[in-house]
């Protein structure tokens, strides 16, 4: 006897009743769950360092394995919590990279302006020199930059260091505002230079306003990148009291297995709070993208 096909099921109005996706019964790609599987051994790599770092803070044991502690302490903490260890450290890395990201998005903005606004013929040029400086390694130049800063008597100086940060960051960061500020329509400035304003007006008063979460993206990446730079300090500063975290970070580093794991692991994680906690202040900026509607006329 032949099977019946049952039919679908009928709302009260006489009409075929739609079946929700959800109750749809889904198939397991083979393909699907390889991926699935790489991503959560990747996110794995990621993760296991992390919770390393956040047990070994806490622990009394002294070992590079991971183990779960036999009880909790704050030992390590007290021991990296005073001035010479942690405290000046921090101060020196927040100065020199505040400062050098400010140095950075500053002139990154008055340098991407005129790349995105007027043509020219050495534009092209130009743009191709900014994006093979982005990728040039800062090994490469740290001789020669060590030389002219010994002539120039800028070695061991914390402005010097500053501007040498903030120097090597500018191609990413005019590459970076470039590309934001394209998306500004110039209609916007036409309008406004109706009006009278001028050109810093305008890049002050509309550009500005509109490619925020692009300044924030810049200023972010940024402070990031200067934060975990060790080269260029432990190479341009050398008097103890000027090296910042991410060079003092170095002296937790011992031979005959003497490093202290517990106290590494404390400091590393005061090291990352203010890269965090900038992420969290600048980051509710990034999702409003760019609200062209504040700067049309009534």
């Amino acid at each position: 006897m032949a099977a019946v096909a049952t039919p679908p099921p009928l709302t009260s109005t006489g009409r075929t009743a739609v079946v929700p996706a959800t109750r749809r019964r889904r198939r397991l790609r083979p393909g699907r769950v390889a991926v699935n599987a790489v991503l959560l051994a990747v996110s794995l790599l990621y993760v296991l360092p992390l919770l390393w770092m956040v047990l070994a803070s806490v622990s009394d044991i002294n070992s590079f394995r991971l183990t779960l502690p036999s009880s909790l302490t704050l030992d390590n903490f007290d021991a990296v919590l005073n001035i010479d260890t942690t405290y000046r450290p921090m101060l020196n890395s927040l100065l020199l990279c505040g400062f050098g990201t400010a140095v950075t998005v500053v002139v990154s903005v008055f340098a991407a302006y005129p790349l995105s606004r007027y043509r020219s013929r050495l534009r092209r040029p130009f743009l191709y020199t900014i994006l093979f400086s982005t990728g040039l390694p800062i090994t490469a130049v740290m001789i020669p930059v060590y030389s002219m800063f010994v002539q120039v008597n800028l070695i061991d100086s914390m402005p010097g260091t500053t501007l040498f940060l903030a120097a090597s960051a500018l191609p990413f960061g005019i590459w970076l505002m470039k590309n934001f500020m394209d998306g500004v329509p110039i209609v916007l400035e036409e309008a406004a230079r109706i009006d009278g304003a001028n050109t810093m007006q305008v890049l002050w008063r509309v550009v500005l306003p509109l490619m925020r979460p692009g300044v924030v993206v810049v200023t972010i990446f940024t402070f990031i990148g200067m934060w975990g730079n060790f080269f260029v300090p432990f190479i341009l500063l050398l008097s103890p009291e000027k090296l910042p975290s991410s060079v003092s970070v170095f002296t937790f580093l011992s031979a005959h297995d003497q490093t202290q794991y517990g106290q590494l692991s404390a400091f590393s994680l005061l090291y990352s709070l203010p890269v965090v906690l900038l992420y969290l202040l600048l980051a509710r900026k990034l999702g409003g993208g760019f609200a062209l509607g504040g700067a049309l006329k009534g």
